[in-house]
């Protein structure tokens, strides 16, 4: 049997299953007329517009005139039936009331916390607030936390906007039911942690924890360039190696799926071994590992960030170091893509910088282990930035709010 937990984020409206499916329908494509909502959703029009008039005096969504091309994306493969009753018409479109509610979403990294708020289209309303992390108990981390929330909601009060409704936390590890936090690798937490309720007692706000990459995947998914697409790959590199998925807008779901398995998947077999044993597997992407080959290049020890300096530079040997690693990461997006086939790979991490460097071999490497006559991969190179990991632990949040 199956047990049916509840988020710790409460949701905005009381209604039906289909009252959630359309506000969420509306987040991700409005403006979108009533028309449109109900053949994406295969409802029927009066359907659609009891539910939306159920909406509208909930405060949660609003209408606005619509002019051409002012539509927001619509799923891939979408083809609208053309409605005679409304040809030449001027259409009224639906979008979330976006100052209505704020959220705030936080990233905690091994050395600090990032922070920022944002409006209800996942759309950031304050600067970013960054705390550093003495150390990494869950009480110190809890600590600050408050801080940071104080400071957030503050900035939004300040700008007009309503006090944030809950608090979305991303960290890389293990997070049961939003809530409990098994495994934390670089907080060094060697013990289940009931997260959740740390921080709402501290807080004062409702607060779901959630695995970083995930969250980045639905912010995409969401607010970003993954809107509408059936499938939608994540790849991050940077500390570590990381991998999610969606399908049909939802993340794809399995138990083990925040261990880091992707980290261990062949990519050079003349690559750098791994602390596992294994030779050439994807952690040869992160920094550690960059830093060490390096190191090996150049004859003497170098952290990442001498690494990361030379390349900026065009330096020979770091040049070369760039290449090779881009080689290898179009390796991992080859096989991402044969096997999982999703419609766009982002590509994201503290160093996906070096994706950009050396984007020709990044393709050569993808290229190599796919078909000839496949279509090409379509993929993106993200700009890191921390407030942007912030925001989409809030994308967590508001998903869970709309529900």
């Amino acid at each position: 049997m199956t047990t049916v937990t509840e988020s710790p984020i409460p949701q905005w409206f009381e209604g039906s299953e289909y009252a959630h499916k359309i506000a969420a329908s509306i987040m991700k494509y409005g403006p979108i007329s009533r028309i449109t909502l109900a053949q994406i959703l295969g409802l029927s029009q009066g359907a659609v517009s009891r539910i939306t008039s159920d909406l509208i005096y909930a405060g949660v969504i609003e209408e606005t005139p619509m002019t051409p091309g002012q539509a927001g994306k619509l799923p891939k493969g979408f083809v609208q039936k053309e409605n005679s009753e409304r040809r030449g018409r001027p259409q009224t479109g639906l979008r979330i009331i976006k100052d209505a509610r704020t959220f705030i979403g936080m990233k905690i990294n091994a050395t600090h916390i990032s922070a920022v708020a944002v409006n209800a289209i996942g759309q950031i309303v304050t600067g970013c607030h960054d705390l550093p992390l003495e150390e990494t108990s869950p009480d110190n981390v809890t600590a600050v936390i408050k801080q940071l929330t104080t400071d957030c909601s503050d900035e939004a009060v300040m700008a007009g906007l309503p006090r944030p409704c809950a608090v979305g936390i991303s960290l890389g590890g293990h997070i049961i039911d939003d809530a409990s936090v098994t495994f934390a690798p670089f907080l060094h937490w060697s013990r289940p942690v009931e997260f959740s309720k740390m921080v709402q007692e501290a807080t004062g706000l409702p607060a779901g924890i959630y695995n970083d990459i995930d969250s980045l995947l639905v912010d995409a998914c969401w607010f970003g360039s993954g809107v509408g697409l059936n499938s939608f790959a994540l790849l991050t590199f940077g500390a570590g190696v990381g991998y999610s998925l969606s399908v049909n807008g939802d993340l794809a779901s399995c138990p083990d799926k925040s261990y880091g398995l992707v980290g261990h998947i062949l990519v050079d077999p003349d690559g750098p071994r791994c602390i596992s044993g294994h030779k050439g597997c994807a952690q040869c992407l992160s920094d550690n590992s960059i830093a060490t080959e390096y190191s090996n290049m150049i004859g003497h020890p170098a952290t990442f960030e001498e690494f990361a300096a030379d390349a900026r530079a065009g330096k020979t040997q770091a040049t070369n170091l760039v290449n090779r690693t881009c080689f290898r990461l179009g390796t991992m997006i080859a096989t991402i893509a044969n096997l999982a086939m999703p419609d766009k790979i982002m590509i994201a991490g503290e160093s996906s910088f070096i994706a950009k460097l050396g984007v020709d071999d990044l393709r050569n490497g993808i290229t190599m282990y796919r078909h000839s006559q496949a279509a090409p991969v379509d993929f993106e190179i993200a700009e890191h930035d921390w407030a942007l990991w912030a925001k989409a632990a809030a994308a967590q949040a508001i998903r869970q709010y709309v529900g």
